[in-house]
């Protein structure tokens, strides 16, 4: 467990500490000094100063990352050049090759080096994932598309989610059920609420109770919970009498019901709240690293982001803090 004072911690002058952070993604992590915004790999060694004629950037996703300039979206690459240039009122995340973008009033999809592959035509877009983007026309309907911009399901849904394990949530006259990857309503339009599926459980609402659903629809998880969270390497967050704790994917609680608010696991740890502090428990409920933060996230490439003070630091699974590289 980490046990080093906040006050002995903000006094070290080898401790990384940054006025933003964000989690690490694709191995970088973009991160804010006063005016400054750059990159840091997970040694803590500096790997891309930004320009800082750029407002901002977000993280990297297939090798390229969002930048704003001026209130619009381009994206820039690992050595800091940009690769297509801020012109985009909004834009996404690359995802399978392509990313939403928004010239105008309408989207459309681009490809890595800028192409335009589907004419802007849609009043929303979603990311594509299972080969598929979720796209609303003029009229309010939902349908998706292939990267070729040809429609693989038609557009008659009032909603739409983005595929996940070959499942997507729809909304048909103000219910939600699924489809699968043809089409078919594989489980009927009957639901408050429907949201993706993961590892093979989807979390739905019926009221304000919460539940889970197997792939083919059928109860998994009776509705009993005032709010859940998808699961994640085996467990889900779910809310009893306004405590959080954990359940496993028959619906037994693993870990009871104690926290103030918890996140999904990741990388085998889970940030939860008790009182005014975050911590961080394994998947035994067991504390990894003692509750002393106002504010932390979720693990990736091996490090978490958290605060302390108002400052974000960066902590790995032992308790251990992210530190000046050795020169």
């Amino acid at each position: 467990m980490s046990s080093a004072s906040t006050s002995s911690l903000l006094s070290d002058a080898t401790l990384l500490r940054f006025d933003r952070a964000a989690d690490f993604s694709e191995g970088w992590a973009a991160v804010r000094v006063g005016d400054r915004s750059f990159f840091i790999d997970a040694t803590g060694a500096t790997t891309l100063d930004v320009d800082p004629g750029l407002d901002g950037v977000s993280a990297f996703a297939e090798d390229l990352a969002l930048c704003q300039v001026n209130g619009v979206y381009g994206f820039l690459d690992r050595s800091g050049e940009i690769v297509i240039p801020p012109q985009y009122s909004s834009a996404t995340p690359f995802s399978e090759g392509l990313a939403a973008i928004r010239p105008g009033n309408r989207y459309g999809f681009i490809a890595t080096d800028g192409a335009l592959v589907i004419e802007p035509q849609f009043v929303s877009a979603r990311a594509f994932h299972d080969g598929m983007a979720a796209v609303k026309l003029p009229d309010g309907q939902f349908g998706y598309i292939e990267r070729s911009g040809q429609w693989k399901i038609e557009p008659r849904f009032d909603d739409a989610s983005s595929f996940s394990e070959q499942r997507a949530a729809v909304r048909l006259n103000g219910q939600w059920g699924y489809i699968d990857s043809t089409g078919e309503i594989i489980i009927p339009a009957t639901l408050d609420g429907a949201f993706a599926f993961a590892e093979g459980r989807a979390r739905f609402r019926e009221g304000n109770q919460w539940g889970f659903l197997s792939p083919n629809g059928e109860m998994a998880i009776a509705p009993t919970y005032s709010f859940a969270s998808d699961f994640s390497e085996g467990l889900a967050a779910v809310l009893i009498d306004n405590k959080w704790g954990y359940i496993d994917r028959e619906g037994n609680v693993v870990i009871p019901a104690q926290f103030d608010y918890a996140a999904n696991f990741s990388q085998g740890l889970a940030a939860v709240k008790l009182g005014s502090a975050y911590g961080y428990i394994d998947s035994t409920g067991a504390w990894a690293i003692d509750p002393q933060f106002p504010n932390a996230g979720s693990f990736s490439d091996g490090w978490a982001w958290a605060q302390i003070d108002r400052e974000f630091v960066y902590v790995n699974a032992q308790g251990e803090f992210l530190r000046q590289p050795a020169i």
